[in-house]
Formats: C-alpha cells, structure tokens, sequence
C-alpha cells in the first residue's frame, strides 16, 4: 500500500514532512499516528490504514512533500521483524499498561500514553463519544506511580524541546531551525507591518453588565446547552452586529477594487505551542451566543491536538485576538491580511471610574482595534468600536437591534 501527503488545498503550495513516529519494520495497529506533516497553517496527521508494518520510508524528516506525493510504502497485515530484548521488555511493560483499557483513544493520546506508560482505562475521555484527547492525557493526574518508571533502564527519557548546554560554555546558545508554521507566520506578520497603513485606536468597556448576565444565567445556561457561558459569545455577537452597520470594516482590498463581503466570518486567535492559528467562525449573523462559545471551545481543544483542518482556517472577513488570557492589560494588534481590521481584548481589571458624577470601582476591559487606513477611516473606526462598547455594556441593544 502506498502512504501518501494529503491533499493540500491551493492556498497551501507543500508541506514538510517533521516527524516520523514509527520505523520501516515497525509494528503498527490500524490508525496508529505514523507520520506528521507540517504545512503553513497547521500541523497533519497520518495515521495507519491497517494493522501491519511499514516496509519503505521515501520522504525522510526535514524533507518537501507535494500535494498527495507518495511519503512512504505499507505492508497490511505483516508481521514486523524480531524485537531486541530490550524492545521485548519495553513492549511488555506497554502491553501491561493497555491491558483492559478498551477506550477509544486519538492517536496522539494513544502515543503519549505509551510514551509515558500511563493506564489507559483510569484517564477519563472528554471527547467526543467518549474519545480520549492529548489533552485529557496532557490534564490527567495518576494518583499512583505509572507503570513505564519501573523499566527506567529501557524507557526512553523524555527531553525538553529546546535543551540548551551550558556545562561546556558561560554563555551557552542553540540555534534551531525555524518550524515552517513559524515562518509563515514571521512572513505574514511582517508582510501586514510593511503593506498596510496599519493604526489603531482604543477605548475601554465597562464589563460589570456582562459579568452580572454570566453570574445569572450561568448555571442555567450550562444545563441547557452543556457549554460554559464565556465572555468570547458576547464579543464575537457585538463585533458581527457592529460590521453589519460599518460593511467597510468587513471589506478588504483586492489590488485597487475594495471587496464587500455580504457576511461575517469572524476568525478567533487561538495560541498553541507550535505558533498562532486563527480558525474561523462561518456566518456569525446566524449563530447564537451557545453554538459560539462551544465552536470556539471545540477550535482550541483541537488546535492545542494539532486536529483543526485547513479548510477551518481559510477566509475570515474579521478578527478577534484575547491577550487578556495571558494578562495583557493593552496592545496594538497586527492584521490579518487580506482582512482590513482586527479587535484586540485585554484582561479585566477593577479600576476607578466616574459614572454620574461619582467615582465607583468597576470592572474595566481596553479595547484596541487595528485597521487599514488605506480603506477604512479614522471616523469609520472610531464609531465601529464605539458600537462595541456600547452593545456590550447594554447587551440587551443585541437582543433589541437598537
């Protein structure tokens, strides 16, 4: 059987191949990960077709691979060669660890499973159907010692990523090649500081009316749609209300026409450890507050497993970023191109304010919005960001359409 690179859509020239997670004559069972393949925008699976052994690698690691190019050669239902007695040991020691753990696991929770000599059964599935992620192995905490230490002798040791010498040196450094994903990003980020009049203005919301919403319906709202009530539903409904009154902050250049888009397709920051992906919500106008919050859930679990697809990142008429995550109090952020504008959130804080002439503490959230200037002005964005504001500090304006 022949093991090709899946098909990349034409945003997407090739991808490298940056990991190979099983040898030629290697045992592998049927969707076993096999081989990462790493593109501009998100890092692939590929897992195995069958149970069986590879027999030929054709793209080795750090290697170009096409469009649907061949990578590699699979024999189904061979038996792999003879193990080392230490191999035997270590694939005992595995086999005790899946023994009666008949869970449906992903195939990069099956690996860091087995990496880790972790019991399958007693790690509880957040999945879909029950489905065991990287994550809730990355969250789960045995509560007893795992099985793998015992053959300390013959396990592989785990390493950090980046490890750096310093025995041999007083100013110790390593210089790592640049992951493709991280470059594309680097290219793209400069490519919007360089080609876009980018500038940004700021105003402040007062979070308190939102922050009581949550605190009232919380609970209730959880119940009803098994999804958290987060902040993000409340953001993403008042940035699509405010593009439908400013189309011009919707729209994007394309050579010297300005292209109106009759939608809103608001793509979400999420920052993971391979760099920054930014998949997108399709037609906001018709999605409710409980159907956003859980698709931008679902869109960070699957980004941190490296699971969104590339078809969930293409387009996107407008942007949001939350630094506020990380304890950011105010930031410029940089475009998105060919999008024209960009809303950066920031972290709540409690600050002094003067409401009807008296000075009362409450909890206050800077605003940042980017935009080209070559498309959209001063007034346009000002008053666009103005709307946000006010439609989140009366979110009942959303309800209303006033």
């Amino acid at each position: 059987m022949e093991i090709k690179a899946p098909s990349f859509p034409e945003s997407v020239a090739d991808g490298l191949v940056a990991t190979w997670h099983k040898q030629p004559g290697e045992a592998v069972k049927r969707d076993d990960l096999l081989v990462d393949i790493e593109t501009d925008k998100v890092v692939l699976e590929i897992v195995a077709p069958a149970d069986g052994v590879i027999t030929e690698i054709v793209k080795a690691e750090g290697e170009t691979v096409l469009s649907e190019e061949l990578i590699a050669y699979f024999e189904a239902g061979a038996v792999a060669s003879a193990p080392t007695p230490a191999e035997s040991v270590q694939t005992a020691a595995l086999s005790v660890v899946a023994e009666g753990a008949e869970r449906r696991l992903s195939p990069a929770a099956r690996k860091l499973i087995e990496e880790q000599g972790l019991d399958a059964a007693s790690i509880i599935g957040t999945g879909k159907g029950g489905l065991v992620t990287k994550e809730d192995v990355l969250n789960f905490q045995p509560t007893s010692a795992p099985i793998a230490p015992k053959l300390a002798s013959v396990a592989p040791v785990s390493k950090p990523a980046i490890a750096i010498d310093t025995a041999n040196s007083e100013r110790p450094e390593k210089r790592v090649t640049m992951t493709r994903m991280r470059s594309r990003i680097a290219e793209r980020l400069l490519d919007a500081k360089q080609n876009t009049a980018m500038l940004t203005t700021f105003n402040e919301v007062n979070m308190q009316p939102i922050m009581e919403l949550r605190k009232q319906y919380r609970d209730v709202f959880e119940k009803k749609h098994g999804v958290r009530l987060g902040f993000m539903g409340f953001f993403v409904k008042a940035a699509t209300e405010a593009l439908k009154r400013f189309p011009i902050v919707n729209a994007s250049i394309d050579g010297s026409e300005v292209v109106y888009h009759g939608f809103q397709d608001v793509g979400i920051a999420v920052s993971t450890e391979k760099g920054l992906v930014v998949p997108i919500l399709r037609d906001t106008d018709f999605m409710g507050i409980a159907e956003i919050d859980a698709t931008i859930a679902d869109f960070g679990a699957r980004a941190r497993q490296g699971k969104l697809g590339m078809d969930e990142m293409q387009g996107g008429t407008f942007t949001i970023t939350n630094g506020g995550v990380f304890g950011s109090l105010m930031s410029t952020p940089i475009l998105n191109p060919p999008q024209s504008a960009i809303l950066g959130m920031h972290k709540i804080q409690e600050r002094a304010v003067v409401v009807n002439g008296e000075i009362v503490i409450r909890p206050m959230m800077y605003l940042a919005l980017s935009y080209d200037h070559r498309l959209i002005d001063g007034k346009d964005s000002v008053q666009f960001l103005v709307t946000i504001k006010e439609l989140l500090e009366e979110p009942a304006r959303m309800l209303l359409d006033i």
